[in-house]
């Protein structure tokens, strides 16, 4: 979990310390810091923080004429598909480039009078958010900047009135150019900063895109979709039901969840020494990922641990824990007591009830004597495996995390010994 957002004095204090300050004119004049931060339609000729890595320098310059291309600020030959594949590219490669992406969409996204520019601007970072996250010295800054903006429409819109009729009153020509550029085009800023906020949460504790491949076009694509569609990776339980509602609205369990436990079970994943331990190659694990989003399970796969890797990253990646934190200190405390354990199970709202009793179900297919001698994974190996993604331990503290996480392992093999989850054979 992140720290509180931090006040609008301290955002000011970093940005005086870590702010790179630009000049202006023949006199060499220093822009002031609201300036630097303000929307600009010009080019820069150094990057906005502090840096003295030269490829930095130089690159930071190139990517800001990245950014007002994607928000139709700078003409270019580009589609915007490429030009914001080609940016977070640059960032996801180059580790030093991050912040000063973050901080160049902060600057002209602030202060902007093109509704169309300020929306496709937050639409970059949402984007980003989905491949990399900032620095910890910048995630408090930019947390609380979007925070600034959870519920910042009318503001927003009085904002660009304002900046529009102050422009006009200096230079009467193109009035009507300006009046067109204030008007509502897409989703409104607070939609944008909603979702922005919950992924910096995530991508911040999670990281970002992991592998060798660089980023693609379809991921680009499915990043920008994602900030009205929610993904069925990182949403909660109800939001995942929600969505297959329409396809499947007879399913009383997540279509993702079954799919892909079906397809262990279909490439064999039963005799497969070391399912759930051995990781799954993360690039194809990825472009597995990115078609299960997609309703789509493609029919050439041959290694049961890439869907077994995806499955269980479905499950650690839930807004919530299949087993929801209001019932965390319960199994800790009966991690030795079958009985009891079962009994936490029966406490739980029915979606997590069934998701968990489906899991167990699964587990208890690996767990016989005859899978055991090939996969050499046993009950205590399965629930040390598994536990980390059904349970959360909020302690900061690392003595609480490494008892606990004991307790969470034993918790969970009492359960794949115990729980009677017949009930749960057909049930989709």
């Amino acid at each position: 979990t992140l720290r509180k957002p931090i006040s609008q004095s301290s955002m000011a204090d970093w940005a005086s310390k870590n702010l790179n300050m630009h000049t202006q004119g023949i006199f060499r004049r220093r822009i002031s810091i609201s300036n630097m931060l303000s929307w600009n339609g010009g080019s820069i000729k150094k990057p906005m923080l502090i840096t003295s890595n030269r490829t930095i320098k130089k690159e930071a310059c190139e990517m800001f004429k990245l950014v007002q291309s994607y928000m139709g600020d700078r003409q270019t030959r580009m589609d915007r598909n490429h030009v914001a594949l080609v940016t977070v590219t640059k960032c996801w490669s180059m580790q030093g480039l991050r912040d000063e992406l973050y901080i160049q969409l902060i600057r002209q996204t602030t202060d902007n009078t093109c509704y169309r520019s300020l929306a496709w601007g937050w639409e970059l970072m949402a984007i980003s958010l989905a491949f990399f996250s900032p620095s910890p010295k910048f995630q408090s800054y930019l947390e609380g900047y979007i925070y600034r903006h959870l519920d910042s429409d009318e503001n927003i819109a009085q904002r660009i009135k304002e900046l529009v009729d102050l422009k006009n009153k200096k230079n009467s020509k193109s009035r009507k150019k300006r009046k067109q550029n204030t008007e509502d085009e897409g989703l409104p800023i607070s939609t944008y900063a909603k979702y922005c906020y919950r992924k910096l949460q995530k991508v911040a504790v999670t990281g970002g895109k992991k592998g060798l491949r660089k980023p693609t076009v379809e991921e680009i694509t499915h990043a920008r979709n994602a900030i009205v569609t929610p993904s069925l990776f990182g949403s909660s339980l109800e939001e995942i039901m929600l969505r297959q509602q329409d396809m499947y609205p007879g399913h009383k369990l997540p279509w993702v969840q079954t799919q892909l436990s079906q397809q262990v079970l279909a490439l064999g994943g039963e005799q497969t020494e070391g399912i759930f331990r051995i990781p799954g190659d993360i690039d194809e694990v990825n472009a597995l990922k990115l078609q299960v989003d997609q309703w789509r399970i493609p029919s050439g796969l041959s290694d049961p641990n890439i869907p077994a890797s995806l499955l269980k990253l479905w499950y650690r990646e839930l807004e919530e824990p299949v087993i929801p934190q209001q019932f965390y200190k319960e199994c800790i405390s009966n991690y030795e007591n079958p009985d009891a354990a079962v009994a936490v199970v029966q406490l739980l709202p029915e979606l997590n009830r069934l998701v968990l009793c489906y899991l167990i179900h699964f587990l208890q297919i690996f767990a016989q004597p005859s899978n055991v001698g090939r996969t050499k994974m046993d009950v205590n190996n399965l629930a040390m495996v598994m536990a980390p993604n059904c349970l959360r331990c909020q302690s900061d503290d690392p003595r609480v995390i490494f008892e606990n996480t004991r307790k969470e392992m034993s918790f969970l093999r009492m359960l794949i010994v115990h729980l009677d989850t017949s009930f749960i054979k057909g049930l989709v």
